[in-house]
């Protein structure tokens, strides 16, 4: 199936531009958590959000989430790892499935565009950011796996069972992974190394570790390298004021556009945004 749009990220700004292309009778598959926005449920009280006054923020993704649910929306957690323009629309890597759409709405929230040294650099040349994706590439290798959160520990389970030596580093503390031939190394990840190909890590005390491949697992990747070409502005990705990006059927709202962090800004542009995707849908057909 080829859907009208796809959706990557779950915060406001998703949430209204999924109600309003519901609303137009737009085929949309969305990609993110079923939970919704964690800044916004761990907002203690929302008070500039118009109509809506000193409201909790687990009460306004109550409120969200029942509205998705009386409009018929569903929402796959699959992880998106990869977007690529292709056959005049788009396809989406999520999990391990490839989905089609016509256009794209990036709603991915403010992520830090600051990775490893190295890692953008060798990205498909041995630096993955899907295990179940390239974990058969490395079966009987020695690899190096980034955990950024306890969520991906069973991608990091999947991995040990596939390589020979697996090197484990976390972003934080009372790692879960036990296996025999999994490392969980103390020492911070400082780069991942290599010319063509990665050859190695280096930790941030100066050991260097020989590896086959290297697997960073967080939870968001950073718009640029999700989508090649795109036009970035240090962490913004560059919009008009219609919300498109530099590529053709590519918009994108919320938080991922820049500043300011607000609540009624990300919902208002997610509205345009599908405005403009509904304009822009039928100007192609």
């Amino acid at each position: 199936m080829r859907y009208d749009v796809a959706i990557i990220g779950a915060g406001p700004a998703a949430v209204s531009a999924a109600l309003t292309l519901k609303l137009h009778d737009k085929s949309v598959v969305w990609f993110g958590s079923k939970a919704l926005s964690p800044k916004v449920e761990k907002s203690e009280r929302i008070a500039n959000y118009p109509g809506v006054a000193m409201v909790a923020g687990s009460e306004l993704n109550r409120r969200f989430r029942d509205q998705i649910d009386r409009a018929g929306l569903e929402i796959t957690e699959r992880q998106v790892t990869n977007i690529a323009q292709a056959r005049g629309g788009y396809m989406v890597l999520g999990g391990n499935d490839i989905y089609e759409a016509r256009t794209v709405l990036l709603c991915t929230g403010a992520v830090s565009p600051k990775g490893f040294p190295g890692e953008e650099a060798l990205l498909g040349r041995g630096v993955s950011y899907c295990a179940t994706c390239d974990g058969f590439l490395y079966r009987g290798k020695t690899i190096a796996v980034y955990c950024g959160s306890k969520a991906f520990e069973h991608e990091a389970v999947y991995l040990a069972e596939i390589a020979a030596k697996v090197y484990l580093f976390t972003a934080y503390a009372d790692c879960g992974v036990e296996r025999e031939n999994v490392t969980v190394n103390p020492g911070k990840l400082k780069a991942v190394l290599g010319e063509q190909r990665v050859t190695g890590v280096e930790l941030s005390d100066g050991t260097v570790l020989d590896v086959d491949g290297a697997f960073v697992l967080r939870g968001a990747v950073a718009p640029g390298r999700l989508l090649n070409g795109l036009q970035i502005d240090g962490a913004d990705i560059v919009v008009s004021r219609r919300m498109e990006t530099n590529l053709p059927g590519c918009y994108a709202a919320g938080d991922c556009t820049g500043r300011p962090y607000q609540l009624a800004k990300a919902v208002g542009e997610g509205n345009i945004a599908a405005h403009s995707i509904v304009e822009y849908l039928a100007a192609d057909e």
